[in-house]
C-alpha cells in the first residue's frame, strides 16, 4: 500500500467519531422505545387476549387475563428496579381496553382504546411536524441531551427529526387505515390476530427509518455539559475576583 493509498488520521478519527455517533443513536432508540422487553410488553396482553378468545369466546375471561399479565410485567419490572414507563403504559393500555369492552358487551372494543391512541399519535407526529416542532425530537431530546437545542442551534438534527416524525405519522396512519376498516366488519379474532401482527414491524420499520435519518445528522450539543462547563467556568472566575481583591491588602500589610 503506498502512502496516497493509506488512511489519514483524519480519515480514521473521522470514521471511528461517525461509528460512536452511530452506537451512540442506536443505544438511545434502544432506551426511548424499550428495546426487546418493550416490545414483549407491548404485544403479550394482546396476543393472550386473541388467543383465549379465539379458543372460548369469553369475554371476561380473556380481558382479565390480558390485565392479570400486563400487571405481572409491571410487578417485575418494579422488583428488578428497571424503568417501568413502557410497563405501566401497557397496563393503562390494557385497562383502557377491558373497561371499554367490558361496558359495551363487544369483544372488539377491548382494541379500539389503543386504536383511537395509534390514529391520534400519527396526528400528533404529523401536525407537529408541519408545525415545526416535531414530536420525535420533543420525545428523543433529552435522551440525547440536547434537549431542544436542535430547535435553534443544530438545523440538521432538526431536518432529521421532521423526517423521522413523518414516517413514524405515515406509518401509523397505514396501520390504522388497516385496523380501522376490519374493526367494523371483521370478527373480533380477526381483528385480534392482525393487530397483533401489526404490532411489531410497523414499530420496527419507523425505528429504522428514525435511525438512519439520525445516523446522518449532526450530533447532538450536550447541553447539559454546556451548563456544567459555564458552572465551572463562573466558580473559576468567582475564585480569580477573591484572590483579585485579596492580593493588595496582603500587600499593604508587607509595607
Amino acid at each position: 500500500m503506498t502512502s496516497l493509498d493509506k488512511p489519514t488520521t483524519e480519515e480514521t478519527s473521522a470514521d471511528t467519531s461517525a461509528d460512536d455517533a452511530r452506537a451512540v443513536t442506536e443505544a438511545a432508540l434502544f432506551e426511548a422505545f424499550g428495546g426487546v422487553r418493550g416490545m414483549v410488553e407491548t404485544v403479550l396482553p394482546g396476543l393472550l387476549f386473541v388467543s383465549i378468545y379465539t379458543v372460548n369466546k369469553n369475554l371476561h375471561m380473556s380481558a382479565l387475563a390480558a390485565l392479570g399479565v400486563a400487571l405481572v410485567m409491571v410487578v417485575v419490572r418494579l422488583a428488578r428496579r428497571d424503568t417501568v414507563k413502557h410497563a405501566f403504559s401497557g397496563v393503562f393500555g390494557v385497562g383502557f381496553g377491558v373497561v371499554f369492552a367490558m361496558m359495551t358487551g363487544n369483544a372488539k372494543d377491548f382494541y379500539l382504546p389503543g386504536m383511537l391512541y395509534t390514529l391520534g399519535l400519527a396526528v400528533a407526529y404529523i401536525v407537529t411536524a408541519m408545525a415545526g416542532v416535531p414530536l420525535i425530537g420533543l420525545m428523543l431530546g433529552p435522551v440525547f441531551k440536547e434537549n431542544l437545542s436542535w430547535r435553534t442551534r443544530n438545523p440538521g438534527r432538526k431536518k432529521a427529526y421532521t423526517k423521522a416524525s413523518w414516517a413514524w405519522g405515515l406509518i401509523l396512519l397505514a396501520k390504522c387505515a388497516i385496523l380501522f376498516p376490519l374493526y367494523w366488519w371483521a370478527d373480533t379474532t380477526q381483528l385480534g390476530w392482525v393487530l397483533v401482527a401489526l404490532k411489531i414491524p410497523p414499530f420496527l420499520l419507523a425505528v429504522y427509518l428514525t435511525w438512519v435519518f439520525l445516523a446522518k445528522a449532526p450530533p447532538p450539543i450536550d447541553v447539559f455539559a454546556e451548563m456544567e462547563a459555564e458552572e465551572r467556568a463562573e466558580e473559576e472566575r468567582k475564585a480569580a475576583a477573591g484572590e483579585g481583591e485579596g492580593a493588595p491588602a496582603g500587600r499593604h500589610r508587607r509595607s
